[in-house]
């Protein structure tokens, strides 16, 4: 990994290229340990892992540092096939995951329950309802954990993220995000 040039005390270098996953494979969503959110364990499809491909091309790419990852299945085989086509050491974060319905006891709840918090957590733009406490991830928390990974690496100069959707939009302030669309941001 190189370090940025003539980095100074609090100064931010970094260009972070957040790509989202490509298209995710949920034929067996309910079978073997996909039950509920265990789905954040399916790979790609064959659409997916092409798109992934094709993202690989991009010229945004070219001269990363470094590829970070989310743990979760989709993502990181999207990140482990852009490793191989540009040659780019791959680190997984556990913490660039995907928004979590419960972070108090960390359970993958029934899908119900799950989507029901999905619909409220969109529905008011990422924050519970005023008055009201909710197991679920806040906008404010994803941004929270997110941008302390970024500093980790923000004495490198280009670094790709593979990550989700739901994270890139409440991150990066971007409204909907496609299979493999890449957004770039910089720390300064």
């Amino acid at each position: 990994m190189k370090a940025a040039p003539n980095k100074k005390k609090g100064e931010y270098m970094a260009e972070f290229y957040f790509i989202r996953h490509g298209e995710a494979d949920y034929s067996e969503k309910n079978t073997k340990f996909y039950r509920n959110q265990g789905t954040f364990m399916c790979t790609l499809t064959e659409k997916g892992v092409e798109q992934a491909k094709q993202a690989a091309k991009d010229e945004r790419f070219k001269g990363a540092d470094l590829i970070l990852t989310s743990p979760f299945g989709r993502a990181f085989h999207t990140a482990a096939i852009l490793s191989k086509e540009l040659q780019v050491d791959l680190k997984v974060e556990s913490d660039l995951h995907e928004w979590l319905s419960d972070v108090v006891n960390f359970d993958y709840l029934d899908d119900e329950t799950a989507e029901k918090y999905w619909k409220e957590f969109d529905q008011n733009g990422g924050k519970y309802p005023d008055g009201v406490e909710r197991p679920y991830e806040t906008a404010q928390m994803i941004r929270d954990r997110v941008f302390a990974v970024l500093k980790k690496y923000e004495n490198l100069k280009k670094v790709i993220v593979v990550s989700h959707g739901t994270l890139m939009s409440h991150c990066l302030n971007v409204s909907s995000v496609k299979n493999c669309e890449i957004c770039k941001i910089s720390l300064c």
